[in-house]
């Protein structure tokens, strides 16, 4: 997951430690590092945490803490170096975002390295130097790690558990703060994850700062260049992902003709018989017979029998570009944002839409968060009413399709809040502000409600509980207590029903959430983890919570049981359900369509739900079905999804408008293997 927060948006990022085979050939310099050095965490431009950096003797200590919407990563690092400055004795301790407690301990010793984190115990025999990529610890590895291999010959060094690391300079510039004027340089640090991590240390290769276009980490003093940071981490990635565009993108002059494929109907929940379609430009021309002859100077794209399927939507996003491509190559052509900087999503939409960056269609809604302790740094912030219905009217002004509500709202503001919003045609939705419950919301306007524990938690919360912070996920342990037929559950429902209010559950993050455990391979991604790079692999056997015990286990397994059981009372009273993933979308929508077979859907079912359905829903009349005069968004599956709705998973063309992409040439930019053949082009 690199992937992409679970409830909101989660910043993942790879933290590296080092150990080494010191030999007389190998052995150089020891490096000078100062005694304290402090930095300020920034998420979208508000300051939310730290981390400081202390030294005795040939030990490191680090301290990094920030919390962001009520929740966030503690960690606390204790290290041992030799005189090369490797880690050699190495202890990580404290909690990640959600929750699970970080035991991690790193030992090399001679030329054996062994650690344990929360996947297992490994070692390995070090014959070269290598660097150790650790499960948790602090960014301030990344530092030590960008040293390490500015020395290494090619900036190339071997990683652990597996792979290889590699930095590259991106450029110099300087930076100010009061009189203080600093030389610096920035770097990319790739191999470990499917995008590089970006750093940036001064003219004497001391750290200064690690980047990305929300989250910024930089030296206390130096806050003020917070947003330029952040600009140049939207840079570099803009100009990674325009390179793989104009790489890979095909714009093939004229008519392009995909040739003998079945074609889903989600009217009719059939496959046709071997057909052609026939593109130009970005719309679908016309289909044909699966022999019908090509036009002169046709492309002709070899579908050898396999399904055409309708772009899908995901319709929980948070888009950044790391994700935009991903999400097409998964045949996901439309998005649904739930909430974003939304100077950073209008530039992201301007660079799609000119055919820049590839990236599916992106339908918005405005994010409108109270603010608090506990608050989200995102979309616009409010301390009133006034000020909230101002916002609801700054979304009108700029043409957003709708609204978003979040938990620091004051739940009192919500129906003059949504009045205003449909009166300017304004789709509302969003959690539930705490201290409320989702009958409140739901009498107040909401048309849909967002995330199924957001609901579920008013029927075993008390008044006061404040759901801002991590308890809006811990204290889903109590939904087994519930009864299906309970009052409270059942008027619930039928408020739903009598107001037509849509239900989007993000089913995959509670499997994720409840069912993962340490050192077990998740459900969700069973099908495609040994196609993922090796640290992607390692962060999938990592659980989300904090199981405590056998009888928080057993909880949380019933919980999730409790959560699919509503659901499906839900769709059998003819609640619609929204299939969306808060989890970055791509792999994670497939598992979660997957997922609503649970509920009772059909294969077939599925695959209109995810397309035609949502077409639908969100009245765009140009796409969700492959007629004559339709988007030409579209992908290609060799099996047949109605059958089988895991075909779905395994693509080897997508049609974005007419822009064919083929992901198995891309996949291998991100270190993923492929999972198709290339179909034939002429």
């Amino acid at each position: 997951m690199k992937t992409h927060s679970i409830f909101y948006f989660v910043l993942m990022i790879s933290m590296i430690s080092f150990i080494s085979c010191t030999t007389e050939e190998q052995k150089s310099k020891e490096t000078n590092l100062p005694a304290k050095e402090a930095y300020s965490v920034l998420i979208g431009g508000t300051e939310v945490g730290y981390l400081k950096v202390s030294r005795h003797a040939d030990s490191l200590f680090t301290d990094y803490d920030y919390k962001d919407n009520g929740r966030g990563p503690s960690i606390k690092d204790t290290i041992i170096l030799n005189e090369k400055g490797f880690p050699v004795n190495w202890t990580i301790s404290g909690n990640t975002t959600f929750g699970n407690t970080i035991d991690e301990h790193f030992q090399f010793k001679g030329k054996k390295a062994t650690w344990t984190d929360a996947t297992g115990s490994s070692e390995a025999s070090v014959s070269a130097d290598a660097l150790y990529i650790a499960e948790g610890g602090s960014p301030y590895m990344a530092f030590l790690g960008a040293r390490v291999l500015l020395n290494a010959k090619d900036s190339t060094i071997k990683a652990l558990p597996a792979g290889e690391l590699k930095i590259t300079a991106m450029e110099s510039f300087k930076a100010k703060a009061d009189s203080i004027e600093v030389s610096l340089t920035s770097y990319a640090i790739s191999g470990s994850d499917l995008n590089p991590t970006y750093i940036i240390l001064d003219d004497q290769q001391l750290f200064f700062a690690l980047i990305s276009p929300r989250f910024i980490l930089i030296r206390e003093g130096f806050e003020q260049e917070e947003k330029r940071m952040r600009g140049l981490a939207e840079k570099y990635g803009a100009e990674r992902f325009q390179s793989l565009q104009a790489q890979f993108a095909h714009n093939y002059d004229g008519q392009v003709r995909i040739k003998n494929v079945r074609i889903f109907n989600p009217k009719t929940l059939s496959l046709s018989e071997p057909s052609s379609v026939v593109i130009l430009d970005d719309k679908i021309l016309s289909i044909e017979a699966a022999d019908a002859e090509p036009q002169e100077n046709e492309t002709v794209i070899e579908g050898n029998g396999g399904t055409l399927v309708p772009g899908l939507y995901d319709m929980h996003s948070h888009m950044g570009e790391n994700a935009a491509l991903l999400n097409v190559l998964a045949g996901v052509t439309s998005v649904r944002d739930m909430g974003n900087n939304n100077e950073v999503l209008d530039e992201l939409i301007k660079k799609i839409e000119s055919g820049v960056l590839a990236g599916p269609r992106i339908t918005r809604l405005g994010f409108i968060e109270g603010k608090s302790p506990f608050n989200s740094n995102n979309g616009i912030l409010v301390t009133s009413e006034e000020e909230a219905l101002a916002a609801v009217q700054t979304y009108a002004d700029k043409g957003f399709y709708g609204i978003k509500l979040y938990n620091s709202m004051n739940g009192d503001w919500a129906p003059n809040i949504i009045k205003k919003a449909h009166e300017l045609d304004l789709f509302v939705t969003g959690h539930v502000p705490a201290f409320s419950n989702a009958n409140n919301m739901i009498r107040a306007g909401y048309d849909e409600m967002t995330h199924i524990n957001q609901v579920m938690l008013g029927w075993v919360l008390d008044a006061e509980e404040d759901t801002r912070t991590l308890l809006r996920l811990t204290a889903l342990k109590r939904l087994p207590a519930l009864e299906i037929q309970d009052p409270k559950i059942k008027e619930t429902i039928e408020l739903m029903v009598k107001n037509k209010v849509a239900m989007d559950p993000t089913l995959g993050i509670h499997e994720a959430l409840m069912l993962g455990r340490n050192g077990e391979i998740r459900a969700g991604v069973v099908d495609y983890i040994d196609h993922m790079p090796a640290n992607v692999q390692r962060s999938f056997k990592v659980a989300l919570a904090n199981v405590a015990d056998s009888v928080e286990d057993q909880e949380y397994r019933e919980a999730y049981d409790k959560i699919v059981s509503t659901l499906k009372v839900m769709k059998e009273k003819d609640i619609l359900i929204v299939p969306g993933t808060d989890m970055g979308g791509a792999f994670t929508l497939h598992r979660e369509l997957e997922l609503y077979q649970q509920l009772g859907y059909s294969p077939a079912e599925l695959v209109k739900l995810g397309s035609f359905d949502m077409a639908q829903y969100l009245s765009h009349n140009d796409r969700g079905i492959i007629e004559e005069g339709k988007l030409a968004d579209f992908f290609l599956v060799p099996g047949n999804p109605i059958e089988d709705i895991k075909a779905i998973k395994t693509i080897s063309m997508v049609s974005r408008g007419g822009t064919i992409y083929y992901p198995t040439e891309i996949y291998p930019a991100f270190g993923i293997e492929p999972f198709t053949k290339l179909p034939a082009v002429k």
